[in-house]
C-alpha cells in the first residue's frame, strides 16, 4: 500500500532547488549587510558625536524655551527603557501568536504550498513568514530611529526647557530686551551633555517609535487576524495600541520635553515608515502567490499526418473568376474565345467629303 504524500509539500531532487538555495543565501547575506549597516548608523547617531548637532541661537528671555527642567529622561513617567521594551515585545508577541494560530487552524488546502525540498535545502512556510515579518519590523524600527535622530541633528531645535538647561548669563550677554537674538556658541553655562540633549527636540523620537510599532501591529491585526462571532475584538486591540502610542506623545508634551510640533512630526514619521513597509515591502502580510501559468492557446486542426494545418480566410481571385468565365463560354460556343479587338478610329476620307 503506497503512502500518500501531503498536498502541502512539494519535493524535488533536481539541481534547480540547489541553485535557488544558493541564490537565496546570497540575498540573505546581502540583507544581513543592510541590516548591520542600519544598526551601526543608528548607533552612531544615538551614542556618539560623529554627527554634530546644529547649534541654533535663541532670543533673550524667550518664554517658549523657559519651562522648568523636568530632569533626565530616565525620571519620566514613560522612560525610554519602557518604550523600547514595549515597541519590541508587543509586535513580536502579536506576530508570533498570530502566525502560530493561523498555521494550526488553517485547513490543509488553504495553507501555503511553497515548501521546496531537495538534498540541500528545506524551507518552512511558517518560519519564513515569521522571519520575514519580524525582520522587516526590526529594519523599520532602526530606520525610524535614524530618521528621528537625523532630524534632530540637522535642525537642532530646542526643547521647551532649553533655557533652564542652558543657564545663560544674560548680564554677560548684554540682554536688554526680549527681541535680542543670541547667536553665541558659548552662551550656555550648564552641563554640556544636558544642553546637547536639550537641542534635540524635532522630531520626537519616542513618539515616532511608539506610533511606528502601534501602526505596524494594528495593520497586522487588521489584515491577518480572523475573528469569528465577534466584530469588536480587532477594533479594541487596534484602538488600545493607538491610544498607548498617543499617550506617549501627550506625556512628552506635558513634561516639557517636546513641543506639539515635535510630537506631530514624530507621529508622521513613524506612520509613514510603517505604512510603506507593510504595503510596498511585505504586500499587506499576504502569502507569496506563485506565478500564474500562461493562458492556453486554442488548438489548431491537425491533418492526417499529424502536422498542424494553417487555416487562412478564403479570398476569391479575379483571375480564377475570369478562368471560370472562359470555360463557360467555351462549353457553349465550342469555339475558342477571342478577345474583342480594339475598334479602329474612323477617319472620314476626302472623297466622301467632296461628294457631300
Amino acid at each position: 500500500m503506497a503512502v500518500e504524500e501531503k498536498p502541502s509539500v512539494k519535493s524535488s531532487s533536481s539541481i534547480v532547488p540547489c541553485f535557488l538555495f544558493v541564490e537565496g543565501r546570497i540575498m540573505f547575506y546581502f540583507q544581513l549587510v543592510i541590516m548591520a549597516g542600519t544598526v551601526l548608523l543608528a548607533y552612531y547617531f544615538e551614542y556618539t558625536d560623529t554627527f554634530p548637532v546644529h547649534i541654533q541661537g535663541f532670543f533673550c528671555y524667550d518664554k517658549s524655551f523657559s519651562k522648568p527642567y523636568p530632569g533626565p529622561d530616565d525620571t519620566s513617567k514613560i522612560p525610554p527603557v519602557l518604550i523600547y521594551s514595549l515597541v519590541t515585545a508587543i509586535p513580536t508577541v502579536t506576530i508570533l501568536v498570530g502566525e502560530l494560530c493561523a498555521f494550526f487552524t488553517k485547513a490543509a488546502a488553504t495553507q501555503e504550498k511553497t515548501i521546496v525540498t531537495a538534498d540541500c535545502c528545506y524551507f518552512n512556510p511558517l518560519l519564513r513568514r515569521i522571519i520575514r515579518f519580524l525582520g522587516v519590523y526590526a529594519f523599520g524600527l532602526f530606520t525610524t530611529t535614524i530618521f528621528a535622530n537625523a532630524g534632530q541633528v540637522v535642525t537642532g531645535n530646542q526643547t521647551p526647557h532649553f533655557l533652564s538647561a542652558c543657564r545663560p548669563n544674560y548680564t554677560a550677554l548684554g540682554c536688554q530686551s526680549t527681541m535680542q537674538y543670541i547667536s553665541e556658541r558659548r552662551a550656555c553655562t550648564g552641563n554640556p551633555l544636558i544642553v546637547m540633549s536639550a537641542r534635540k527636540s524635532f522630531p520626537s523620537k519616542d513618539a515616532a517609535l511608539s506610533v511606528y510599532a502601534a501602526v505596524y501591529t494594528v495593520m497586522y491585526v487588521t489584515l491577518v487576524f480572523r475573528t469569528k462571532g465577534t466584530r469588536l475584538t480587532k477594533p479594541t486591540i487596534s484602538l488600545t495600541l493607538l491610544c498607548l502610542a498617543m499617550l506617549v506623545g501627550v506625556i512628552r508634551v506635558a513634561e516639557y520635553r517636546n513641543h506639539w510640533a515635535d510630537v506631530l512630526a514624530g507621529y508622521f514619521t513613524g506612520t509613514a515608515i510603517a505604512v510603506f513597509l507593510v504595503t510596498c515591502v511585505i504586500n499587506n502580510f499576504q502569502r507569496l502567490q506563485p506565478c500564474p501559468p500562461p493562458p492556453s492557446r486554442p488548438q489548431r486542426p491537425e491533418s492526417v499526418l499529424g502536422m498542424p494545418m494553417v487555416t487562412l480566410p478564403c479570398v476569391e481571385s479575379p483571375l480564377e473568376k475570369l478562368r471560370e468565365d472562359l470555360r463557360s463560354l467555351r462549353s457553349h460556343d465550342h469555339q475558342p474565345y477571342r478577345f474583342p479587338a480594339t475598334p479602329d478610329v474612323l477617319i472620314p476620307s476626302r472623297s466622301i467629303s467632296s461628294e457631300v
